[in-house]
């Protein structure tokens, strides 16, 4: 199998040991890089991301990679964000105020619920294992990064805000905390974003990571 190179995103915030690593595991060749040439030109992307929305967007835009990933977006770049990375995709968020995001996927990043569907408080940051489970239609679940996971599998979340796409279209797969039922996988043609971070979700994350790697 021809080894995949795939370009980890270094903007100063993100997980990129053990995002690395997991892809690494996966068999592929890892380059951590804020060099624009080079994640322009790559064939893999990831944008991996933990903390603030907005100090995220403005590390981004200091280094000029926002530009770049927005226009990788339109390519057929393939192109991962994981947890503020998938945030990111989208147009704004409400976090510490309201902040643009790259406006790849049109809809807004609210904050998680604090009280439940039951009217109870409820733990935040939501942390912890939850099962994935189809938005919607099947068919895009088959032919997303989770087609060789098991509905029902549990991936591994740590997050206050969530992702809320304008379009149904764009939700892959959700996970439900407190009653409501929260977008855990997004995405549209080569573009893929993930709210539980796939490095520390077992046997489950890594499968996501490989196809992500090596499934064309």
């Amino acid at each position: 199998m021809r080894q995949t190179k795939v370009v980890v995103i270094d903007y100063g915030i993100g997980n990129l040991l053990s995002v690395s690593r997991g892809l690494e595991y996966c068999g592929a060749q890892v380059d951590i890089t804020n060099n624009l040439d080079k994640i322009f030109e790559a064939s893999h992307v990831v944008l991996p991301g933990v903390g603030a929305f907005k100090v995220g967007m403005q590390e981004l835009k200091k280094r000029g990679i926002d530009e770049v990933i927005k226009k990788i977006a339109e390519r057929k770049t393939k192109l991962l964000c994981i947890c503020l990375g998938m945030q990111m995709l989208l147009d704004e968020s409400e976090e510490f105020g309201i902040t643009k995001g790259l406006g790849i996927i049109p809809g807004r990043v609210i904050s998680v619920p604090k009280i439940d569907a039951n009217n109870n408080s409820q733990k935040i940051p939501h942390i912890g294992w939850n099962e994935l489970k189809p938005s919607g239609s099947l068919d895009k679940w088959s032919k997303s990064l989770l087609s060789s996971n098991q509905i029902g599998d549990a991936a591994y979340f740590v997050h206050s805000f969530m992702a809320v796409p304008e379009s149904n279209f764009h939700r892959i797969a959700d996970c439900e905390y407190g009653g409501y039922q929260i977008a855990a996988v997004i995405g549209r043609d080569n573009i893929t974003g993930c709210q539980f971070h796939p490095e520390k979700s077992g046997t489950v994350g890594l499968k996501v990571l490989e196809k992500f790697c090596y499934d064309n």
